[in-house]
């Protein structure tokens, strides 16, 4: 190879690189010529005047070594990743072979791409090493151009021209010593930097590329890309036990892994939280309360000095692509979807808040100006699709994962990136995102939690919501998602999870509101209603005379609230054993002066002076009060309102414990159907249904049916309401009791259903 020069620079095959521009000795016009070509673009003056530097001379001997590669980092984690590298570089091929690492920011792509070209260049598996730093066509260039000055004496005072002889001379020539290279380009910032740049094809030279983009150019033609990934909770553990035995320090590993999980497993992260607990002396109790003090900015949790030749701390490198993305079609969206996302379950996010009317109008808001073209006095309404591709935009810079074939975690976001992104907004900004995403949450929530699946990734979404900015839910009141999210709790046949969040809203908004404001004591109305619920009649009792008592000293006599709350505490006094109590008229007069016969509430009160009819003795009279308040539900709330079905509970047990169990029987078969049909599989009152059905099969008499239905039924208890569920506790004892009492021949019909 001594002495050989490559093709005259601008030619050599390659067609899509301009000539070269001729050097005349002049920085200035030399720079000009460079910023007015097509493909350069920008040169860097100090970056020109390094190359106009370099005498010519003779190409340098090999091995030969271009760049400076970085060192490896302290307590380096020979990851699987980095195995993959090694073993598909050994395979070899007659094409280029170009691996791609992406990933998104400090997940340790560099290191990975460090460690494979030292292990190569030790190893003498290479005769000519080129480290460019890629992160624009401008450095990209003066890399080569520096590859080309010393390898085949390319004109130093003629970046691209060398930069284009350094690509021809990485071309495979015939009779001519062959020569084992590799060119890592690290931190493409931008494919489109690459075009016209890619290193030739050769079955001598091996390519290796760091990026953060995942776009479908970078792959192809020989290209491949390479998913770097967090490190895994066994990896983060052992790295931070390798940073603190270094400084003599040793900390507990379940400490550590907290530490790790608290940090989402970031390489990054993970390395300058070690700097700063060596430091500042700090032990990994006190650093993880310091992170999980939202009033503690990212940026105040790194050291002072980076480690291993850090350029950026972690909140500036998991933001430095946002404003990259800003600018991809459709400019301006980027940002405020992602400020949007970052108050939502970094877990998954469901599509449909996306797409939500309130987060259009939010983006159409918010949307920032990304060049003159985008300034207008009235902004445009951001679509559905426009949004999506904002978020296919914001994914291939890794800063969020896609995934539309999972609609209830359609988006994720790494949990450090939202606090990144929170970390640049104002108070106020904060405050109208928090309710912008409340907003959208109630919006998408259905009435009638049919999928059980998207009802639990909307309850984690607001609980993620909550925790980043519950003070802004409470301005001017409590947000509707707040109490949303308790009634989905209990609709789930989750009662004590209910009552634990309606107790935690009722504090918050006593604190927030103070404790005569409505919403708190609606907030009362709910902790009373799911503390019975969960088991706690007596309490419950007492929750709703108090509440009464406030209600009537804020709200007066006749308001809707205090009226309903009348009604509950009369249920809860049956509930006790007070059948009588739970039965008087006056609440239905007072509701039937005030709301009106036709009213939900007046109806729901017919619907409990029906039940505690019945449970007071009068058995045929529940009966014809439940088949009165049906006709007049079916006139007004119609045939599939879940009152109604509830009422058509009602009339077919109360028929039953008539004497008439095979009625019972039919009107629980075309119940379960409508529930199944109206609320889903999984909802508590279906399963209710299907119990109530297989008992009266067992009181009409059709025992092995009862049976067979009730072990289905435990299996579905099991999964969506719990092994320890009353409910499932209840069908279990009457699934045991109907087997023995089948097995020896007796019968038992005296006790009761659910």
């Amino acid at each position: 190879m001594t002495g050989y020069r490559g093709p005259a620079p601008g030619t050599g095959g390659f067609p899509d690189l301009p000539a070269r521009v001729s050097g005349t000795g002049d920085a200035n016009a030399a720079e000009g010529a460079f910023v007015n070509t097509g493909y350069i673009g920008e040169m860097n003056v100090d970056k020109l005047n390094m190359v106009q530097q370099c005498t010519p001379r003779e190409p340098a001997a090999w091995p030969h070594q271009v760049g400076v590669i970085p060192s490896r980092a302290r307590s380096f984690q020979h990851r699987a990743e980095a195995q993959h590298l090694h073993t598909a570089v050994a395979d070899g091929g007659t094409a280029l072979l170009c691996r791609v690492l992406t990933g998104m920011g400090g997940v340790g792509k560099t290191q990975l791409a460090a460690d494979h070209a030292h292990a190569a260049w030790q190893d003498g598996a290479v005769d000519v090493l080129v480290w460019v730093s890629a992160d624009g066509r401008s450095a990209v260039v003066a890399g080569y151009a520096k590859a080309g000055v010393e390898l085949c004496r390319a004109d130093p005072n003629d970046a691209e021209g060398a930069a284009v002889s350094f690509l021809a001379w990485l071309e495979p020539k015939p009779e001519v010593r062959p020569c084992r290279w590799l060119v890592v380009l690290d931190d493409v910032a931008d494919p489109s930097d690459l075009r016209g740049l890619w290193p030739p094809a050769s079955p001598h030279g091996r390519v290796l590329v760091t990026t953060r983009r995942r776009d479908a150019a970078l792959a192809g033609n020989g290209r491949r890309l390479m998913e770097v990934s967090l490190f895994t909770p066994a990896e983060a553990v052992a790295y931070l036990s390798e940073m603190m035995a270094v400084h003599g320090r040793t900390e507990p590993d379940d400490q550590l892994a907290a530490l790790a999980a608290d940090l989402g497993n970031l390489p990054l992260a993970l390395a300058q939280a070690a700097v700063y607990l060596v430091d500042s002396g700090m032990t990994v109790a006190a650093y993880r309360a310091l992170l999980a003090d939202s009033a503690t900015a990212l940026a105040d949790a790194a050291p002072d000095t980076l480690p291993d030749d850090q350029k950026y701390t972690v909140a500036a490198a998991l933001t430095l692509s946002l404003d990259r993305a800003d600018t991809l079609r459709p400019g301006g969206l980027a940002r405020p979807l992602l400020q949007f996302a970052a108050f939502l379950d970094p877990n998954g996010i469901p599509g449909a808040l996306l797409a939500s009317a309130p987060f259009l109008d939010h983006l159409s808001a918010q949307r920032t100006c990304t060049g003159p073209t985008d300034a207008s006095p009235t902004p445009l309404s951001v679509t559905a699709d426009a949004a999506g591709a904002a978020l296919r935009a914001l994914h291939r810079l890794h800063l969020v994962e896609h995934t539309p074939d999972t609609p209830y975690q359609a988006v994720r976001v790494h949990q450090l990136i939202q606090r990144a992104v929170c970390g640049t907004l104002t108070s106020d900004q904060r405050d109208a995102f928090a309710r912008t995403a409340a907003d959208a949450l109630t919006d998408v929530w259905p009435a009638i939690e049919r999928d059980t699946n998207l009802a639990q990734a909307l309850r984690a979404n607001a609980t993620t919501l909550t925790h980043h900015a519950e003070d802004a839910l409470y301005r001017p009141g409590a947000h509707l998602v707040l109490y949303r999210v308790g009634r989905s709790l209990g609709e789930s046949g989750q009662a004590a999870a209910a009552r634990d969040h309606f107790q935690h809203l009722t504090d918050s908004a006593c604190r927030f509101l103070g404790p005569d404001h409505p919403d708190t004591l609606a907030a009362r109305y709910h902790l009373a209603r799911w503390r019975g619920r969960a088991g706690d009649t007596p309490g419950a009792v007492a929750a709703f005379a108090a509440l009464l008592d406030d209600q009537l000293r804020v709200l007066g006599a006749d308001h809707p609230d205090t009226l309903t709350t009348r009604h509950n505490l009369a249920r809860s006094r049956g509930e006790a054993g007070d059948a009588a109590a739970a039965a008087t008229a006056e609440l239905l007069e007072d509701q039937l002066r005030v709301l009106g016969p036709d009213h939900p509430d007046t109806l729901n009160t017919r619907h409990g002076l029906a039940r505690w009819r019945g449970e007071a003795g009068d058995v045929d009279g529940a009966v014809a009060a439940f088949a009165a308040l049906l006709d007049d539900q079916l006139r007004v709330l119609g045939a599939d309102h879940p009152d109604t079905l509830t009422t058509r509970h009602g009339l077919a047990w109360w028929r039953g414990r008539a004497g008439d169990a095979p009625s019972a029987v039919a009107a629980f078969a075309d119940l379960l159907t409508d529930r199944l049909r109206v609320l889903g599989p999984d909802h508590p009152a279906t399963l209710t249904t299907r119990y109530n059905l297989a008992w009266w099969l067992w009181e009409a008499g059709d025992e092995q049916a009862a049976v067979e239905s009730t072990a289905a039924l435990l299996v579905d208890q099991a999964r969506v309401l719990g092994e320890d569920h009353p409910q499932t506790v209840h069908a279990r004892e009457s699934l045991a009791r109907w087997r023995a009492e089948i097995k020896t021949g007796g019968g038992n019909r005296d006790a009761k259903s659910t």
